[in-house]
């Protein structure tokens, strides 16, 4: 399963990207926007949105790209690795 990750701590990034692939996913993290978010989220079987820690012209982004291209969104308000696990236990 594909899963981007939008917002987080910068220097989570490395164990976000570990915390999913426990779980036997494939991660994308993109803690800050760089460019055109919106070609870089692509087609996820998952996408996970940290909302205190990004802007919200990434999060309205990525809700429009959910709904173009019909892949679930998750909002959750902390963007600690236990929060990130716990999403996942629910989704799989």
């Amino acid at each position: 399963m594909s899963i981007v990750i939008i917002g987080g701590n910068e220097r989570m990034k490395r164990q976000y990207e570990q915390i999913c692939e426990d779980f036997g996913h494939t991660a994308k993290v993109y803690p800050k926007e760089k460019g055109a978010i919106k070609k870089k989220i692509g087609r996820p079987d998952l996408l996970i949105c940290f909302t205190t820690t990004v802007s919200h012209k990434m999060v309205n982004v990525a809700k429009q790209e959910s709904k173009r291209s019909g892949f679930p969104i998750e909002h959750c308000h902390s963007s600690s690795g236990t929060a990130l696990a716990e999403i996942l236990r629910k989704k799989v």
